[in-house]
């Protein structure tokens, strides 16, 4: 069962959990939707905390960036990191003011061309009943699993699988996981492949059985 909430209009961010290159297409969209809109422009509200030349400069470094990071090298890719950093920056300082500036319209908000946040939070239910959530990491390949406590648990033990045909589980990896927060990040997952994920609490008389499977797709 889930509950909502309401709340005011909140622009969808997280921005740094996203690639560079749709930072880079969501950075496009607010720079064509924030300046030179008669709805962010004064008297009609107050000026923006960032210049249009700060972040088109921001965008074309970044553009450049994705570019050169194409060979995979590491000096490359350090710097597309860099630019990313820098645009997401500006984007969190952007969003911020338009929420503060829309007047509470979403058309007017929509406008910017940042993405509304749902008007009702939903509080979801557990994946399973010893497995909260798994979610994507920070970087690709990585994903966060958050686990739910266990009567009589010292610790806990992650294992996860690709699938590999017929939801059939192909070769498990296993972690211990010593705490149940903050959340476990396990990486070195293979993007675009779905993982089942298990986990079985450590107790004084050994261990519990495994959890049902949760299926996630690895981002």
């Amino acid at each position: 069962m889930t509950t909502e909430k309401q709340n005011t209009i909140k622009a969808v961010t997280g921005f740094r959990r996203l690639t560079a290159e749709v930072v880079l297409s969501t950075s496009a969209n607010v720079y064509a939707g924030i300046f030179n809109n008669p709805n962010f422009i004064a008297p009609q509200a107050a000026a923006p905390p960032v210049e249009s030349a700060t972040l088109k400069s921001a965008n074309d470094a970044l553009t450049a960036a994705n570019g050169a990071a194409l060979d995979g090298g590491k000096k490359a890719l350090a710097q597309k990191a860099h630019a990313k950093e820098v645009v997401v920056k500006l984007l969190e300082q952007l969003a911020v003011y338009v929420q503060a500036n829309c007047k509470d319209d979403i058309t007017i908000f929509l406008s910017s061309g940042f993405t509304a946040a749902s008007s009702t939070k939903t509080v979801k239910p557990p994946a399973s009943d010893s497995i909260r959530k798994v979610e994507p990491g920070e970087v690709s390949g990585q994903m966060r699993i958050t686990l739910m406590k266990y009567s009589g648990g010292i610790s806990y033990e992650v294992r996860w699988a690709p699938v590999v045909s017929a939801g059939i589980p192909g070769t498990w990896t296993s972690q211990p996981v010593g705490l149940l927060r903050p959340a476990t990040t396990i990486s070195g997952l293979t993007p675009g492949t779905t993982y089942v994920f298990q986990v079985r609490a450590v107790t004084k008389t050994g261990y519990s059985d495994w959890s049902d499977s949760v299926t996630r797709m690895a981002v």
